[in-house]
């Protein structure tokens, strides 16, 4: 009689733990639009969530943590006049964020520390490029200030945040239908794309060339997801024939049958996959589900291996994901989430359980820091550099405040960014509040000389 083995992994026991209610933010509206992006953004400083909002579009963010109820007169970030439908913080600046939106437009904004204090309006810059609605955002992971954005225009722009401009247009040419999802690889050099033309693509965006594509990689007719993993490989959600939901592993350099498929379910929400390339896990969160399944990727056949799934019993709208230097490495956090509810968000924290407090280096290797390693200029003219990596042994300590700078030099023919939206008054609104200063200094003179008339009558009496 045969004893089957059992693989042998560190990670085969990890589980997840949702926060106590304390450490909840309780009566947030989430929003209500239909589309397949996480709603919500996460760094080691504040967590972002895309919100219902009359009149236009908003999102959301508190400091990490202003736990508890939200007051329902909380300011928002609200200059778009239409929903929001993606938002990412910045990799290099945990004071960045952008957001893509309904009215074609993307907006970069700059969070001060401690959270908002009144609703902000103007962004630090407007890039106007889509001529419909832009669905995702994506930073590029080592080049600073480098954003992606992509549209129902069936156009990605590659912007160059500093300058305002789209210097790279991937256009109608090569995604000929709906972009469903974009990927950077871990050095930014390549994307991953999946379109509604069932074709994923690896592209070389600053030549404009796909390095190698494949055609049904699912044979259901719903969205797929594609995400780069570890070694050269891509990772991809979709739907079989049956509309059975799938997970997908490719060899980018063998696309013709995948190393590895599994059917998971009938369920019929979109999953959208989160890697972790410092353990080799991916999680599989789909909207509308009340679970979190996570897999390990090896070099060794069968490639993709399941390692449990995390169960609650409330669905999911949207899900945000913290970077690993935002973990708690004393407790053993490989990973955490940010499940949203309908008016509710609930942090979940993926434990390895080890009995030691002490730093586990086995589950740490040094990952990426905040710090670029490559200016936009470098990028954008043909270098490629991988994360700079920092070790978490002693915990993560941020950097001070970094200054978005915006160069307004350049006329762009777009609507350049407001400088009171970068904390510099312009020479105008300077005169303005002089003038003001003036009327009040004025009308303190005129109530203290009423004052002293009034003092004088009394005395008199």
């Amino acid at each position: 009689m045969s004893r089957q083995v059992v693989r042998s992994s560190k990670f085969r026991h990890v589980f997840g733990q949702p926060f106590k209610a304390d450490q909840c933010y309780e009566d947030v509206r989430v929003s209500q639009t239909t589309w397949d992006s996480g709603f919500c953004a996460v760094n080691p400083k504040f967590v972002a969530l895309i919100c219902e909002a009359s009149g236009g579009g908003a999102f959301l963010v508190l400091p990490l943590g202003k736990t508890g109820r939200v007051d329902k007169n909380v300011p928002m970030v609200c200059g778009h006049t239409a929903p929001v439908l993606d938002i990412a913080w910045c990799p290099h600046n945990d004071n960045v964020i952008a957001s893509g939106s309904e009215d074609c437009t993307v907006m970069v904004w700059e969070i001060p520390d401690g959270g908002l204090m009144l609703p902000l309006r103007e962004p630090v810059v407007t890039l106007e490029g889509h001529t419909k609605r832009v669905g995702i955002v994506a930073w590029h992971p080592t080049a600073q200030n480098v954003l992606l954005s992509a549209g129902c225009d069936n156009v990605i722009l590659v912007w160059d945040v500093g300058t305002g401009e789209a210097m790279l247009t991937l256009g109608p040419d090569v995604h000929p239908d709906t972009i469903y999802s974009v990927d950077w690889s871990r050095d930014g050099a390549l994307i991953c794309t999946s379109c509604r033309d069932k074709r994923v693509r690896i592209i070389e965006p600053r030549k404009g060339t796909v390095v190698a594509e494949k055609d049904r990689p699912h044979e259901g007719t719903r969205p797929v997801h594609a995400v780069f993993v570890s070694e050269g490989k891509i990772l991809t959600t979709g739907f079989s024939r049956m509309s059975e939901r799938q997970v997908a592993l490719w060899d980018t350099k063998h696309l013709e049958e995948p190393l590895s498929l599994q059917e998971l379910d009938t369920s019929s929400g979109v999953l959208l996959p989160f890697f972790d390339p410092d353990t080799n896990i991916v999680y599989l969160c789909g909207k509308g589900d009340s679970s979190i399944r996570y897999f390990e990727i090896t070099s060794e056949a069968p490639f993709l291996h399941f390692l449990s799934m995390f169960s609650s019993k409330e669905s999911q709208r949207g899900m945000g994901y913290m970077p690993k230097r935002g973990l708690e490495v004393n407790k053993c956090e490989i990973a955490r989430f940010y499940k949203l509810h309908e008016r509710r968000c609930e942090p979940i924290a993926m434990t390895v359980p080890r009995k030691s407090d002490l730093f586990q280096e086995d589950l740490y290797p040094p990952t990426a820091g905040p710090d670029p390693a490559l200016t936009a200029e470098e990028w954008f003219g043909g270098r490629d550099a991988g994360p700079l990596l920092i070790s978490l042994k002693d915990g993560y300590v941020p950097p001070k405040s970094r200054e978005l700078r915006v160069n307004r030099g350049l006329d762009t023919g777009r609507r350049k960014a407001t400088p009171e939206a970068s904390g510099t008054p312009s020479s105008d609104t300077v005169s303005r509040l002089e003038e003001e200063m003036r009327k009040l200094q004025a009308t303190v003179q005129e109530l203290q000389k009423r004052l002293e008339r009034l003092e004088e009558t009394v005395q008199a009496k």
